[in-house]
């Protein structure tokens, strides 16, 4: 299995205009013919021609987990981030989004590690105003990504019950556009997994699974709708950042102690040397 790169090599036309017909795919433009290889095989115009060496797709490895298809455009250096819920049978697992994202995908993961913006952008969901403050906690970087935990954030209904209490949450940064929660109910442990694709440098989708050993009783649907209008909620904000690139400069923008998880991402993104949607 591998990803091919959506151009035709005779015209540059996308090849996901085309169609597969018999296993192959034909190019909507004149007709080139792929196989699985990503070598062209026929040339409608030139049938008794034998198509060049180099009339050959461009292909990068990929891999499928999480239900989700991961591609690299360099030889990997890592695998697939680990997402540990996804092997226990203990965990209901939800796919949510994709989600749409008018904005590079260091700010829409930036904005997935933010936990000050909860009880404004969130309010009666994930946070209220009234208890905004944010007590100070720990974070631990290394060459495999960042751990905050002890994120102690007061939510209105942490578990159903309709009464507000403190929770405790820890984030992950899994790779520069990887990250996962979780926080410990009276019920029991609910986690996010989320990942974030770059369509272009100011552009984005992210897919969310969500984890629960808890709730089985509650329809799929009304799990995603929730997560639908949180993330509906957070969209408008982070496509209204700018600078659109993320920056990674500590001195461009003002930074609490509510922001060292953020700060550490970005101190992170600068060691790996990363300029992608990044300034």
């Amino acid at each position: 299995m591998n990803v091919w790169q959506d151009l035709c090599i005779h015209r540059g036309t996308k090849l996901s205009l085309g169609h597969l017909n018999g296993g192959l795919l034909e190019c909507a433009y004149h007709g080139w013919t792929y196989n699985q290889a990503g070598e062209c095989v026929k040339m409608p115009a030139h049938p008794g021609q034998k198509p060049p060496p180099k009339a050959k797709v461009k292909t990068y490895f990929c891999t499928e987990r999480y239900g989700l298809v991961w591609a690299c455009l360099g030889e990997p250096a890592r695998d697939v981030p680990g997402f540990e819920e996804w092997g226990s049978s203990s965990f209901r697992k939800v796919p949510c989004g994709p989600y749409r994202y008018r904005a590079s995908g260091p700010r829409a993961v930036e904005n997935f590690l933010d936990v000050a913006h909860l009880p404004f952008v969130h309010e009666g969901i994930l946070g209220e105003r009234a208890h905004a403050e944010i007590q100070d906690y720990e974070v631990q970087a290394s060459d495999d990504g960042i751990v905050a935990r002890n994120v102690r954030i007061w939510q209105p209904d942490p578990d159903g019950t309709g009464v507000g209490k403190e929770v405790n949450y820890t984030y992950k940064v899994l790779r520069p556009l990887t990250m996962y929660l979780s926080k410990e109910t009276t019920d029991g442990t609910f986690s996010i997994f989320a990942t974030v694709c770059p369509i272009d440098e100011f552009e984005s989708r992210a897919w969310f699974w969500i984890a629960m050993d808890y709730g089985h009783d509650i329809p799929e649907g009304d799990v995603v709708a929730r997560q639908d209008e949180i993330t509906s909620q957070d969209i408008p904000v982070v496509e209204s950042q700018r600078p659109e690139r993320l920056p990674l400069d500590l001195q461009a923008e003002l930074h609490l102690k509510s922001d060292r998880i953020a700060v550490a991402y970005r101190k992170w993104l600068g060691q790996l040397g990363l300029s992608f949607g990044t300034a």
